[in-house]
């Protein structure tokens, strides 16, 4: 047994891996060339920012005259995780004011009683249930992020789908998948979309509606899938993949959903307060060019709202927001690291020198086939990074500046990273919200993948083509 466990291939930890990429950027501040583009100040259509200016690549000597080295050591690999903290700073705060916020939130209960209420109400309209239910998880996905929060819901909805002859792929499709591609098709997640654009420095949200269409997209193209799957299921239930799996779990499942449990006037008002505050954000976004302290003042103080309004006393809604905080450490610490990488390649001018690389290899490239290479490169560094947030700090920094030196829209690198992230963990094994919501519902990999891979092909491309919209926008 325990020379199974020895032999068997483990991911190291994503600190882990994160140390042994800065390393091996070290490494290559020795072995690369040294070099930087002269930058200029210009109003682009993702706001004022420093843009490369093409054609003005120089090589720069890895020791100066006046000693400066730019060969990285120990020493900087050791004070990169800390020089990364402090360089992102600023979205570090806002995540933890993220975390917070929707811990207290979660605490109120009142966004899985909203849920509860809303199957209640459909009653026998049954096969509406998967539609609507998508719909709000897939908003959930793309609004907030919803991903770690889904557990409880496989938990709710695994009996309802049973009782109505669906299966329990159906109850894992509704649930995770509407929520990921949700989050894929992001329009103001904080841990998407808005970091990824902090990180650049993008004000505001120029391509929100956009955004806002793509995510119409996918949702009727998954909800259109799940529905017809469902039927298909019912009509014939020994044609489910999960049929032998489901009989055992039908006799497992004790007890009916409780559905006498009626939302209080506190948690309709958390739910108010909540939907008043994303409009105020996407107002903020839009006509006044919000960025990081704005949006950090926006949902910190829907959180003092949300606490007021669920009836929590100061106590309880400080104890919840540092709860909060303590419950997002762990992904600050991954953009924190993640951003170190981004300081050792500065420190060492080797960023410029792999900008130039890749501005060269992509030069005569179509806006088609750039959207191909960067959706292909963020997918490959999900495997590594799966965190969205951890994610943006490690590729925005190259791939931004590399939209603009291709002469596209540097928009396009962040929806490269909310769809390669999301759609790369839909199915890999390393992505905790899919493993978590495959585990809940008993169902294997194998399964899942047969299910789900000709769609997840279609979503592929649609999201390929989104980002050529977006470079060319």
């Amino acid at each position: 047994m325990s020379k199974e466990k020895k032999g068997r291939f483990r991911l190291p930890h994503v600190l882990t891996l994160i140390f042994i990429l800065t390393v091996v950027i070290a490494v290559l501040s020795w072995i690369l060339p040294s070099g930087q583009f002269d930058y200029e100040l210009m109003d682009t259509a993702a706001g004022e920012r420093e843009v490369a200016i093409a054609g003005t690549y120089h090589v720069v000597e890895k020791v100066a005259e006046d000693g400066t080295d730019l060969r990285q050591g120990l020493a900087q690999v050791l004070m990169a995780p800390g020089r990364g903290i402090q360089s992102i700073v600023e979205v570090l705060a806002f995540v933890f004011i993220i975390g917070g916020v929707f811990q207290i939130m979660a605490k109120t209960n009142a966004m899985t009683l909203g849920i509860q209420k809303i199957v209640k109400k459909l009653g026998t309209k049954e096969i509406l249930i998967i539609p609507i239910l998508m719909a709000l998880f897939g908003l959930g996905g793309s609004t907030f992020g919803m991903s770690d929060e889904l557990v409880p819901f496989y938990i709710l909805i695994m009996p309802i789908m049973f009782a109505m002859g669906y299966d329990s792929m159906t109850t894992f499709m509704t649930v995770c998948l509407s929520a990921t591609v949700g989050y894929a098709a992001s329009t103001i997640n904080p841990f998407a979309v808005l970091i990824a654009q902090g990180v650049v420095g993008i004000q505001g949200n120029p391509q929100l509606i956009f955004r806002m269409v793509q995510w119409v997209i996918m949702m009727v193209i998954i909800i259109g899938f799940v529905t017809w799957r469902a039927l298909q299921v019912k009509k014939n239930p020994e044609k489910s993949i999960t049929y032998q799996d489901d009989i055992v779990k039908k006799r497992e499942m004790t007890g009916d959903v409780d559905f006498t449990q009626d939302m209080t006037t506190r948690q309709k008002l958390v739910i108010t307060v909540f939907v008043a505050g994303m409009v105020l954000v996407v107002i903020g976004l839009v006509k006044w060019g919000w960025y990081m302290n704005e949006l950090s003042m926006c949902f910190f103080g829907m959180g003092l709202l949300m606490g007021i309004a669920g009836g929590m006393n100061e106590t309880e809604i400080a104890e919840e927001f540092l709860a909060g905080v303590k419950d997002i450490a762990f992904a600050a610490m991954v953009i924190g690291f993640c951003s170190g990488i981004m300081v050792v390649a500065q420190e060492g001018m080797i960023i410029d020198t792999i900008l130039n690389a890749l501005s060269n290899l992509v030069a005569n490239a179509s806006n088609a086939l750039f959207a191909v290479i960067l959706y292909i490169v963020q997918s490959l560094l999900t495997l590594l990074v799966p965190s969205s947030s951890g994610l943006a700090a490690l590729s925005m920094p190259i791939m931004a500046p590399l939209c603009d030196l291709h002469g596209a829209n540097p928009e396009a690198a962040v929806t490269a990273l909310q769809y390669g992230n999301q759609l790369t963990n839909l199915m890999s094994p390393v992505a905790g919200t899919t493993v978590a919501g495959l585990a809940v519902c008993k169902i294997s990999f194998g399964q899942w993948w047969k299910t789900i891979w000709k769609v997840w092909l279609l979503l592929t491309v649609v999201a390929i083509v989104f980002v050529a919209v977006s470079a060319s926008m």
